[in-house]
């Protein structure tokens, strides 16, 4: 059984079709990279897996359980199933980073306030920062925000992590490092991973297979070496981009 399992999915917004009728696997322990050009529907397909958005038709399949018919509270379950790496980080600015990392913990568990500060500091240490557990997101640069992003999105132990556009946004080497990082999370915690991007070189670097979103369908499906060698018209056209 498939980790996400995307059938049909059709949406619109405004009016206008974004995904018209997507059909894809999510396999257990993978990374999965969607890749895309800007506004294809990416993000609305990111939303769709964990429940934000509902389907104008489809199912969206989550350890074989549709979304679709599932209750609020139900739902909510679910989605701790999911960490998430917003595409710029999205921390509360209000809060430090102890609190950001520690918010899922400190709001759907009964840890107490010293083991949660334990975990925060052990996510930190895993996307390697130390000692800025009470700095708050305006002292951190863009690269460190996006550390912390990542700390929030395994606190809670999640089984898949979603991320949305993660290279955005900061310099090729901090680029870089967020790949190695999102590899490492992958290999250390035995997540499933699904990154979206637009960054045709860090899919081919970090995903074991990569789809290509264009017109509202996923048309290519491969590794990346099969998706390099591909002979599709749309496939070499990105590439050209």
């Amino acid at each position: 059984m498939s980790a996400i399992e995307i059938q049909g999915l059709f949406k619109s917004l405004g009016g206008r079709p974004v995904l018209r009728g997507v059909d894809l696997p999510v396999e257990r322990g993978e990374i999965l990279v969607i890749i895309g050009r800007s506004g294809c529907g990416k993000t609305v397909l990111l939303k769709h897996m964990i429940g934000l958005m509902k389907p104008d038709g489809g199912r969206v399949l989550v350890d074989g359980v549709e979304l679709g018919l599932l209750s609020e509270r139900e739902l909510d379950r679910t989605r701790l199933k999911f960490g998430m790496l917003f595409q710029e980080a999205a921390l509360f600015d209000s809060l430090t980073v102890f609190e950001n990392v520690g918010f899922a913990l400190l709001e759907h568990t009964k840890m107490s306030r010293e083991s949660i500060r334990a975990r925060v500091k052990e996510c930190l240490a895993l996307v390697g920062l130390d000692d800025v557990e009470d700095l708050y997101p305006e002292a951190l640069s863009g690269g460190m925000k996006k550390r912390v992003g990542l700390a929030r999105a395994v606190a809670m132990s999640p089984e898949i992590i979603l991320y949305d556009e993660p290279t955005s946004g900061v310099d090729p080497l901090m680029g870089g490092e967020i790949n190695l990082l999102i590899q490492k999370l992958r290999d250390q915690l035995n997540v499933t991973s699904l990154v979206v991007t637009h960054d045709l070189e860090s899919a081919l670097k970090i995903g074991d297979r990569i789809a290509l979103l264009e017109g509202g369908r996923i048309v290519a499906l491969g590794t990346p070496a099969e998706f390099q060698a591909m002979n599709d018209p749309v496939v070499r056209e990105f590439f050209r981009s």
